[in-house]
Formats: structure tokens, C-alpha cells, sequence
């Protein structure tokens, strides 16, 4: 649907970002290229977006009175981080400033009981799931679903948290301490090809952009690198695409937003071809969804003629979307507090790899599993780029 642009909010006005972890870093450093303010508010201090940004509001985010002078400090609202009380965009809404996303979509994305719930009403696939809102519904629920299945918390899941794999009855006990006084689903356990996702935005008038699909590699349930592009047939790109308009026309998103998709086996056999259309959504299903810019977006800072973050600035901003085009094989691979284990990292052996650059992200305290910067490597193919940003993450080791 295209529709009149409302009026764009120009260079020299404020961004207002809830969050303030290395997403909204990253879309500080684009604000300042593009000539706007950022101010940020979350609980923590000196954090990575509040090293770049012009202000940094350390406040708990349902603290009314903070975030009603905090909106009236801003001209747009935005997220970096979406686990945030609705109460943030109905204030901001009630001083007359615009939050892109909505607080809509906000809301979708929070509890993945709810997301479920949306994606299938708007028609999209998901895996095979029941509600479990009380430990007594989770024999119900598993003699539905079945073995193997997966139970998450509804709320605050990420990187793996909030997750226990059912293969068994002899799981249950362990899973009934999960639901015990918290809302949950159970998911089926699906057998996949590969974890795919997309990155799309869509603008104040209703315009669509979105980039190459690209495919994701996860260790202990934390994304490990990103493969741009996705080595899959176009007809999947394309599919994949369309099922992405249609959650971001569903949910009337302003902004940027991932889809994580689970890739199915191909079943089509022999299969007419007027049927192959068909035939590639119905090899998708969707994983989850976060309405803001994604860690398998981070390529688009060296790889696509417009980053993610200067994508969500323009979005949210009502300017033109920029292209998304691809201009090079790009490979993203994290760098977790893991690597500061035997001190600090060997940075001069990581500048030897020209095609390599480096992200961090100001955190001051490595931990087990944190991300504290990523590396993208570029090549003349993915294959090239795995290879030398895979070699260069190990030289950080002191690893040949």
C-alpha cells in the first residue's frame, strides 16, 4: 500500500532511541555521519550507545516521568531493543512524537507466545506450536506437539536463554520447574536445511526495501557468522521476500525488522512448475521476528550501498529509503567475550587481513557468550570471505 509521506524529519533533528546496547552504537555513528542528534535511555551507564550519543538518559524504562521529558527532548522515537513496556511509546505517542515501529509491533515481538499468535493470523508459517501458561498444561500440550519439542519462555528469550529441549518424558520434571509460574510455549522440534534471515524496511509512505537473504550459523544457540548471500535458488530469495511484505504490511511496520526463517527440506519431487512458486514459501517457516536492525544485518555496514542503520534512520526519519543493494560477498562473524578469556585479543595480528574490518562495541567487561564486536571479511565470493574472516577471528587467538 503507498500512501502520502508525512513530513520527513531532517538532518539537525533528534533521534530518540529506548536501548542502548551496540545497535543503537551503530546507528549513533550514522546519525552523526548524517547529521543528526541521538539521545538514549536504558538503565545502564556509559553504555555503547551512550559513548556516541549527544545525551544519555540513565532511567528504568516504565519511570513516567523520565520518559515524558526524555520524548520531549526528541523529534522521532525508535528502538534498538525491543524487550521495553508499552508504556514508552503511549507516553511518547501522548507529547505528539511519532515511534516507528509502533508500539503495535513492539508488542508482537516482545512474548513469543503473542508473536506465534500474530504471524499466524497474518497467514505466515510457523513452526507447530501449543500455549503453555501453567505447568499443568504442559502434558497437554507435548500430547499434542510430541517428541522432540522445544519449550521457551515467553518473555526476555534471546541468544538460547529461556530455552529446554523435550526429547523425552524424562524431561518433563525439568520442563515443569520452566512453566512453573511463567508463561511458556512448546514448539515443535523441526529438522531444517539451513537458518536463513532477511532484513527489510518500510518507510512512512509504505515503500519496501529489503536486503539479500542471507544465511546464519549459530554455536550454543548464539549466532556465530552470517553468509551474504544465502547460496539459495532465487525462487527461495524471492519467496522469502514475499512473506516478509506481507508480516510488514500486516503489522503496517515503519522501520527496519528481521525475520529469522527455518529452511525445510525440499519435498517437491517432481512437482509442476507452476506449482514452484508455491512450492518456495511453503519451505519456510519463521523462527522469530525483531523489529529493529539484527546482528545478521551487520554486513550492510561494508557490503550494501546502504547500511541497516542508515536504513532505520531513513525510515524512521520518512526519507526515501536508501538501495540495498549487495556490493560485495560479505561473511559477519561475532566476537564474544570468550575470546578475552587468555587476555586481551592480538589485535596487531588481525590488521595483516586487509579485507577484514572490526567492530567493537565499548562493553567493558568480556563474559562467557557476550558480544562484544564482530568482524566482517569481504572477498570476490562468500567462500573467499569465510575463509579469510574465519582465518583473521583465529589470529585474534594467536591461532595460524
Amino acid at each position: 500500500m503507498q500512501r502520502a509521506p508525512l513530513h520527513p524529519i531532517p538532518p539537525g533533528s533528534t533521534i530518540g532511541v529506548f536501548g542502548s546496547g551496540q545497535l543503537g552504537r551503530m546507528l549513533a555513528l550514522e546519525a552523526r555521519r548524517m547529521g543528526y542528534r541521538l539521545h538514549t535511555l536504558s538503565p545502564e551507564r556509559n553504555s555503547p550507545t551512550g559513548q556516541i550519543a549527544d545525551r544519555e538518559v540513565v532511567a528504568a524504562y516504565d519511570d513516567r516521568d523520565a520518559v515524558l521529558e526524555f520524548a520531549q527532548g526528541v523529534d522521532v522515537v525508535t528502538f534498538e531493543f525491543e524487550n521495553v513496556p508499552a508504556l514508552v511509546s503511549e507516553l511518547a505517542n501522548a507529547r505528539g512524537v511519532p515511534v516507528r515501529p509502533s508500539g503495535r509491533v513492539l508488542h508482537a515481538a516482545q512474548d513469543r507466545l503473542r508473536e506465534k499468535t500474530i504471524l499466524s493470523q497474518a497467514g505466515l508459517p510457523v513452526t507447530p506450536y501449543r500455549p503453555v501458561e501453567t505447568a499443568a498444561d504442559l502434558q497437554d500440550a507435548v500430547d499434542q506437539i510430541g517428541f522432540p519439542a522445544i519449550l521457551k519462555t515467553s518473555a526476555f528469550g534471546y541468544d538460547g536463554k529461556g530455552q529446554l529441549l523435550l526429547e523425552s518424558e524424562k524431561h518433563l520434571d525439568a520442563a515443569r520447574q520452566i512453566a512453573d509460574g511463567q508463561s511458556c510455549v512448546l514448539e515443535a522440534f523441526v529438522e531444517f536445511s539451513s537458518e536463513l534471515s532477511l532484513v527489510a524496511a518500510r518507510g512512512t509512505d509504505g515503500s519496501f526495501a529489503a536486503y539479500p537473504l542471507v544465511e546464519n550459523r549459530h554455536k550454543n544457540h548464539i549466532l556465530d557468522l552470517t553468509i551474504a548471500p544465502a547460496h539459495v535458488d532465487s525462487e527461495l530469495v524471492q519467496a522469502a521476500k514475499y512473506l516478509a511484505r506481507q508480516l510488514f504490511e500486516f503489522l503496517d511496520v515503519v522501520g527496519v525488522l528481521c525475520i529469522e526463517y527455518f529452511l525445510m527440506p525440499d519435498n517437491s519431487g517432481t512437482q509442476d512448475a507452476t506449482d514452484s512458486e508455491k512450492s518456495s514459501v511453503d519451505r519456510f517457516l519463521i523462527n522469530e521476528i525483531a523489529p529493529r536492525p539484527h546482528n545478521s544485518g551487520h554486513w550492510t555496514i561494508e557490503g550494501a550501498a546502504t547500511s541497516q542503520f542508515e536504513q532505520q534512520l531513513r525510515a524512521v526519519c520518512g526519507l526515501k529509503l536508501g538501495s540495498t543493494e549487495q556490493l560485495r560477498p560479505a561473511v559477519m562473524l561475532n566476537l564474544l567475550g570468550d575470546l578475552w578469556n587468555d587476555g586481551e585479543p592480538n589485535w596487531s595480528a588481525l590488521f595483516k587481513y586487509p579485507e577484514v574490518s572490526l567492530h567493537l562495541y565499548g562493553k567493558r567487561k568480556p563474559r562467557r557468550g557476550r558480544k562484544m564486536g564482530h568482524l566482517t571479511a569481504t572477498g570476490p565470493s562468500t567462500e573467499v570471505a569465510l575463509v579469510t574472516g574465519l582465518a583473521a577471528r583465529a589470529a585474534l587467538q594467536g591461532a595460524e
